[in-house]
């Protein structure tokens, strides 16, 4: 569905995307993850047509995409977006009349779950609330692929689960390919299937929930008992404390020896580790 080849993005001297390629062919629903200015939002907006690549190219399901050839099928929801200060009712049934595959009756059930007052005009809602019913809105348009950037952010926890759940029941009810980008990887890792991880422009992962749980797992014990089983593992970062060592490894699951002991690597840990490649001694 999504096909990114050798794609390159650059702002005067600064290289936001750096000759990336990615093939997405799935539906689900995908994590976006990255340090701040990793270049989430400088993919995003290359996805939905908003800016010209420097090189490379973008299709999306067979279409070549560029700012003179902005994809129908695909919508973006950038953090902070503006609607018409219209009344929440005036919004949600302008929508309805100008897209011929909206959800309406999807549309008022998520208005009165997460009790937005129908009768309010946008300017009037709180920022969490304006978010919400600018997803509501696009969620209920059925796009083939949907860019969320940020989406929860100003959310307070109770927020951010309710969004979470809108998600996954939007997504429930009309299956597509839908990319997050957030930088609560724990709690997207509730509802998402597969995460893309990029830094600094380039990708570094894209690999399933599954995957991940297999392959990241954290080795604890003396130095001298893990020291020699990291020559054939792939070991993305490590805590040495005198003669004590954490070694956090993303490869094949093994059977450790005696005297060391194995755990499963949090989502969070192990983004940290693979991006930040922490070494503590």
């Amino acid at each position: 569905m999504i096909e990114i080849t050798k794609l390159t993005k650059k702002y005067a001297n600064v290289t936001a995307i750096d000759n990336l390629s990615l093939t997405l062919q799935q539906e689900g629903i995908y994590c976006l993850l990255g340090r701040n200015g990793a270049g989430k939002t400088t993919l995003m907006k290359l996805l939905a047509g908003y800016i010209k690549a420097t090189q490379g190219t973008i299709t999306i399901e067979s279409k070549l995409v560029s700012p003179g050839n902005m994809p129908e099928s695909v919508n973006f929801i950038e953090s902070g977006s503006q609607q018409f200060n219209m009344k929440v009712a005036e919004l949600v049934e302008t929508a309805a009349a100008l897209q011929d595959d909206f959800d309406l009756e999807f549309a008022w059930e998520m208005i009165e779950r997460f009790e937005l007052d129908p009768k309010k005009r946008f300017k009037q809602l709180s920022f969490g609330m304006k978010t919400m019913l600018t997803t509501i809105i696009s969620l209920s348009n059925n796009s083939k692929v949907m860019l969320l950037d940020e989406p929860t952010l100003g959310f307070d926890a109770i927020m951010r689960d309710s969004f979470n759940n809108l998600l996954y029941r939007s997504y429930q009810a009309y299956p597509r390919l839908i990319i997050v980008s957030t930088h609560l990887i724990d709690e997207i890792a509730k509802i998402t299937e597969r995460f893309i991880i990029i830094d600094k422009g380039c990708l570094l992962l894209e690999t399933s929930i599954d995957e991940l749980d297999e392959n990241a797992y954290t080795l604890s014990g003396a130095s001298s008992l893990i020291h020699p089983l990291l020559e054939q593992l792939n070991c993305i970062g490590t805590t040495e404390i005198g003669s004590v060592m954490a070694a956090h490894i993303y490869d094949r699951r093994i059977t450790p020896p005696e005297g060391v002991s194995i755990e499963n690597m949090s989502l969070q840990d192990f983004f940290i580790n693979l991006v930040g490649g922490k070494t503590n001694a």
